[in-house]
């Protein structure tokens, strides 16, 4: 059979919930990927507030290609491939700074930070003036399509990609609680940076839905009573949801008021207030009526979110935090992993120092979750990688019959789009997984908007 071949019995297989292990390993598959996935969706570089000032920039990647994200001279958010248009060279090395000019190391080409080149040395000698090499056709590229939404910085390699608004469907109204808890969002800091010997889909599906792993994964942690809330089946109780090109999941809060559950896992009444007038009727119904809040996601392909509440002194109040982690592809078996802190820019100084603890203590590079999950996916990538391990076919079947139907049904009044399940379910991985397959087979987007 050939390559064409097992590609479209692996992703006939993956839409089934039947995960081969070779999907987690195989370099074929990661080039697939890098084509067909990182070639077409829209992706994550950075947040508006990492470029606060003109000329300020940071450098970023789409797995092997890297791009400057910049705040021009005259304020504008670009972003320009960092790749000189004379030999290729990084016109940019360093990971961030500010800069009004990007000199190539090379032969010396300088671009202003619009992307204008400006300088070429001996340049009427060497090629014959601006008559013969007018410099403004050769200014740095940027991707085809570049967009933003609530400060997020996303880009699309792909010239014939949705609309950004349209390629996230109803998955912003869940975005929002993320990063949009005032009229003026967010500011990020970080990113804290890592390598792990996993592929970057366990991670990205890890975030989208799998609250079965917690009783068991992070169990230490619930003993050592880190949260306030920390029975084992509490995750049961919570909502998973899928709308479009994202999901995650929910915790189910005590009954109360809207500003009675927001307290409850630890935010002060200001910032409740400024949630109650900035999210819509139906975002506030999700707290006030359905009684969930929103806790980690995932954006197809590698953009998760982190939403947690532990303590972060003995005996004291919870303390949330919101976290933004991107699952950056090295190869099929490598992954380095961006996180950021993210807080509400109007946030209290003395709740921004708690959170950014909170955020630490459970997520940053030495976070206890992390050191938890990253024993599992290193180990499933280092098993899938074996000669007959990786033809064994992965259960992913979890909410479905043997004949593939559902054995729960959505939930009824649900405030949000998309489908939601109550209790354990892989739900949301194998809709992670249609979108992938989707691109996989190179689908076309216009069929999914």
């Amino acid at each position: 059979m050939g390559e064409h071949g097992r590609l479209e019995r692996l992703v006939a297989d993956v839409r089934q919930g039947w995960i081969p292990a070779a999907v987690y390993s195989d370099r074929e598959v990661f080039e697939q990927e890098v084509e067909c996935v990182f070639g077409r969706a829209w992706v994550y570089l950075a947040h508006e507030s990492e470029i606060p000032e003109p000329g300020d920039y940071v450098v970023r990647r789409v797995v092997h290609d890297s791009f400057i994200v910049v705040r021009d001279e005259h304020g504008v958010v670009r972003v320009l491939a960092n790749v000189c248009r004379h030999r290729g060279m990084q016109v940019c090395r360093a990971e961030r700074g500010n800069a009004s000019h990007f000199r190539c190391p090379y032969h010396g080409w300088t671009y202003r930070n619009t992307g204008h080149l400006v300088g070429v040395p001996f340049h009427e000698d060497a090629y014959g003036g601006e008559r013969e090499f007018p410099k403004a056709e050769f200014g740095l590229l940027s991707p085809p399509r570049v967009a933003s939404y609530n400060g997020l910085i996303f880009v699309s390699l792909d010239p014939n990609a949705p609309a950004l608004q349209d390629y996230l469907g109803g998955f912003r109204y869940y975005l929002d609680f993320y990063t949009r808890q005032s009229p003026v969002g967010l500011e990020v800091h970080g990113p804290q940076r890592w390598r792990v010997r996993a592929n970057w889909k366990i991670g990205a599906e890890n975030f989208c839905g799998d609250t079965y792993h917690t009783p068991y994964t992070h169990q230490s942690i619930a003993e050592i009573g880190l949260f306030a809330e920390h029975r084992p089946g509490k995750r049961k109780e919570g909502v998973v949801y899928f709308a479009d090109r994202g999901g995650g999941t929910t915790y189910k809060l005590a009954p109360g008021s809207f500003e009675e559950r927001l307290r409850s896992v630890g935010y002060p009444d200001e910032m409740v207030e400024r949630m109650a007038q900035t999210w819509s009727p139906e975002q506030r119904a999700l707290v006030a009526e359905a009684g969930f809040i929103v806790s980690a996601a995932t954006l197809f392909p590698n953009l998760s979110f982190v939403h947690n509440w532990p303590r972060v002194r003995e005996g004291g109040p919870p303390v949330p935090f919101i976290s933004l982690r991107l699952w950056q592809p090295v190869s099929a078996g490598e992954t380095e992993v961006y996180s950021w802190f993210a807080v509400d820019r109007l946030a209290p100084e003395e709740f921004k120092r708690d959170s950014y603890r909170s955020y630490l203590l459970s997520f940053g590079t030495s976070g206890m979750f992390e050191q938890d999950d990253v024993e599992n996916w290193t180990s499933i990538t280092a098993v899938a990688a074996g000669r007959w391990s990786s033809q064994i076919r992965l259960h992913s079947r979890m909410g479905l019959s043997r004949e593939g139907r559902l054995l729960r049904q959505p939930m009824d009044g649900w405030p949000g789009p998309g489908r939601a399940f109550q209790g354990f379910g892989e739900y949301n991985q194998r809709a992670l997984l249609e979108v992938w397959c989707d691109y996989m087979q190179g689908a076309r987007e216009e069929a999914r908007v």
